[in-house]
């Protein structure tokens, strides 16, 4: 007869998960030391929620002081294509692969719940359902529970998905057989480590978010540092450079979910129509994608540095209207853009 865990297993394929584990929530001691050291070096950068949210973030019990155990829950987003060939195309824009389609969060969180509710329905208890959102260590959670590990590039690596997935998880007062943690099968590769355009990773394993392109177009307000602008090439939201590099990918499984496919706007957008977007604009055309919550001024900002890095003066045409833009930050993306397509003097 089928267990109650193995039954759970084969719902969480049925509502469309890749994979799914089973660990303890208090299997994750090392994680409060490692990311007060991470928030004292400063590596967090502006992500203030971070320092804000350690008691939580380093304990699930601290979250949640009746959880018992943790399903932890991949979900693939694999590209048919690799990512980075945008790239070469410098009057496009490059966003990362998880904002190409709907947003995630608003997919994944209603399979948690249904799959949650199926576990209430067949065992009772209770349930947290948590998506990225919240104060929750799901990476080293993860690993805990034998999802994957964390790779160099600090990203969870599953040898049966690669790193191309979502994570999602269940708080359950329920004692359900806990799987044993994964281990580390990097080795000595460092392919992803080399394929930072900014050189963010201060050792394996060990990221400085302030120079992270994702961070750096995401979650950093207000310019860019000057020195790093340049490093962004043409991607103006993410960036997948440390993800594409990963050899596991091999093993990718393609996303079963059409909502994750590209949409047709964001595949290799061009930089001179995405810098003509009023709010108005910019907020009809990503509703429903994770970019509308960085707002059309971030987005603009980023975009200008794109064209800025171009080396294409045929562009300068979207981008003179907003060397007076309302906001600073467009304003001086803007300038900066002039100075280097050689249509402005320092």
């Amino acid at each position: 007869m089928e267990t109650l865990k193995q039954r759970l297993q084969a719902q969480a394929k049925a509502e469309g998960f890749s994979l799914m584990r089973v660990g303890r929530p208090d299997v994750i001691g090392h994680v409060p030391a490692q990311l007060a050291d991470f928030v004292d070096k400063g590596y967090h950068g502006q992500m203030g929620w971070m320092a804000e949210r350690l008691p939580w973030r380093g304990d699930p019990m601290a979250l949640w002081p009746d959880v018992r155990s943790i399903l932890v829950l991949a979900e693939s987003y694999a590209p048919e294509q690799d990512p980075r060939a945008v790239l070469d195309q410098s009057d496009r824009g490059a966003v990362s692969v998880y904002a190409r389609g709907k947003d995630y969060h608003d997919i994944v969180k209603k399979r948690l719940k249904r799959l949650a509710r199926w576990l209430i329905a067949e065992a009772g208890g209770e349930v947290k359902v948590f998506v990225d959102t919240a104060p929750v260590a799901e990476k080293p959670l993860g690993q805990a529970a034998g999802l994957g590990w964390q790779g160099k590039h600090t990203n969870l690596v599953s040898r049966d998905l690669g790193n191309w997935f979502f994570i999602g998880s269940i708080f359950t007062t329920l004692e359900l057989p806990a799987d044993a943690p994964e281990v580390d099968h990097c080795g000595s590769c460092r392919a992803c480590l080399d394929a930072c355009p900014t050189q963010a990773f201060v050792a394996p394993y060990r990221m400085d978010a302030r120079r992270c392109i994702s961070y750096l177009t995401i979650e950093h307000h207000g310019p860019v540092a000057p020195d790093l602008r340049a490093m962004l090439g043409n991607r103006i939201y993410g960036c997948d450079d440390c993800l594409a590099a990963c050899p596991w990918n091999k093993f990718a499984v393609a996303a079963s979910d059409i909502r994750y496919a590209t949409r047709g706007d964001l595949d290799a957008p061009p930089l001179a129509e995405l810098a003509g977007l009023d709010d108005a604009r910019f907020r009809e055309r990503f509703s429903g994608s994770p970019i509308k919550r960085i707002g059309r001024d971030r987005f603009l900002r980023n975009v200008l540095y794109a064209i800025g890095n171009s080396g294409q003066p045929d562009l300068i045409d979207a981008v003179r209207p907003h060397l007076d833009d309302p906001d600073p930050t467009v304003a001086d993306a803007a300038r900066w853009t002039m100075q280097r397509l050689g249509q402005l003097t320092a």
